[in-house]
């Protein structure tokens, strides 16, 4: 029998991202979806694109609402979710895609996002190696909590995080250049984000070390094995709905070869069924990944500015929010853990 499913904040795109991937996942059944300001519309209203649930209703978020169910998804800006799951049973498996558990520093919290600080969860992002070569999805078997990365932490880590749990690049120094599609920026209606204004143009922000994603990128850099890590990190808005392309680049560590680079990388991600290295001299495109739970990634040395360039794509509402978080959902309550997610991307 299937397990009842739960999705807050269904009428978002991470939401309706949610639902799409679902809709397929034999082990779970979608019975409850939530919203805030769509509460008692039909689910169709805001997502006509998802026929499987055309019969569903928004209900309000409350913890009520959410916790007759066996999984609870929140999408849910930061700052929503932290004081509504601590009001869900204990034997409720919830899967917070928001910030509001991903942060071990309260500190952090305090510096980037401010309000309440709700403490850390188990970490969604099985793939992230240590030094030692352990995955973080063994934290993941049997978890009750998780909370999913950013989208923009699972581009640069997965870029990054190989090259420095080998040694075979400084964890200092880093910088990371993101093309972003604009549904990371959420649903809400703002000028900035009008097709007329997107259209033909690119515009960076939060420049200077101050998106919020920054203390995250840091705190797995440095769990993989980057102590001190340092990362200069600046998302590009470009006019595409979906994806990232993000370009890493490090300082490359003495007397490492190109070799032992690629081979860092190639090794790190072998058996993993979501992320793959590309041959030599072949750099992937956001859209490779659209639609798709994959993460591309492309490497070169740059050997007359001694750093290594790491190019990783993914879809920022499937590997960057979604996906992951029904990754993490199978590693947690026992299931194969590439149940239910495609690994094909869509195209054209």
């Amino acid at each position: 029998m299937p397990l009842s499913v739960a999705v807050a904040g269904a009428s978002g795109y991470a939401g309706g991202e949610l639902l799409r991937l679902l809709s397929v996942h034999p082990e779970f059944e979608v019975t409850v979806v939530t919203a805030n300001q769509n509460a008692g519309q039909p689910l169709a209203a805001v997502h006509p694109h998802l026929t499987a649930y055309r019969d569903l209703v928004l209900a309000e978020t409350t913890p009520a609402v959410l916790a007759g169910a066996d999984l609870v998804f929140l999408a849910l800006p930061h700052g929503a979710s932290g004081a509504i799951t601590a009001q869900l049973p204990d034997d409720v498996v919830a899967i917070d895609c928001g910030a509001d558990h991903r942060l071990s520093s309260p500190e952090a919290w305090a510096a980037f996002y401010g309000g309440e600080y709700h403490g850390a969860w188990t970490y969604g992002l099985p793939e992230l190696v240590d030094a030692a070569g352990t995955r973080q999805r063994e934290a993941l078997r049997g978890a009750t909590r998780v909370a999913v990365p950013g989208c923009n932490v699972t581009a640069i880590t997965l870029g990054l995080a190989p090259g420095i749990a080998a040694g075979v690049i400084e964890p200092r120094d880093l910088v990371a250049v993101l093309s972003v599609g604009t549904s990371g920026a959420g649903k809400s209606l703002r000028t900035d984000l009008l097709a007329s204004e997107i259209a033909g143009s690119a515009s960076a922000y939060q420049v200077g070390g101050i998106h919020r994603h920054t203390p995250e990128i840091v705190q797995n850099l440095e769990y993989a094995g980057g102590a001190g890590a340092t990362i200069s990190f600046t998302p590009v808005l470009v006019p595409m709905a979906r994806g990232i392309l993000a370009t890493s680049t490090a300082r490359l560590a003495a007397g490492v070869t190109p070799e032992r680079v690629r081979a860092a990388w190639t090794e790190a991600y072998a058996d993993e069924p979501f992320v793959h290295v590309l041959p030599t001299g072949a750099f992937p495109r956001s859209g490779d990944t659209t639609g798709a739970n994959t993460c591309l990634i492309g490497l070169a040395v740059d050997e007359n500015a001694g750093r290594v360039v790491a190019v990783s794509a993914i879809d920022n509402l499937v590997k960057g929010t979604a996906g992951a978080a029904i990754q993490s959902a199978n590693l947690a309550l026992g299931f194969p853990e590439t149940l239910g997610l495609p690994v094909n991307g869509v195209a054209p």
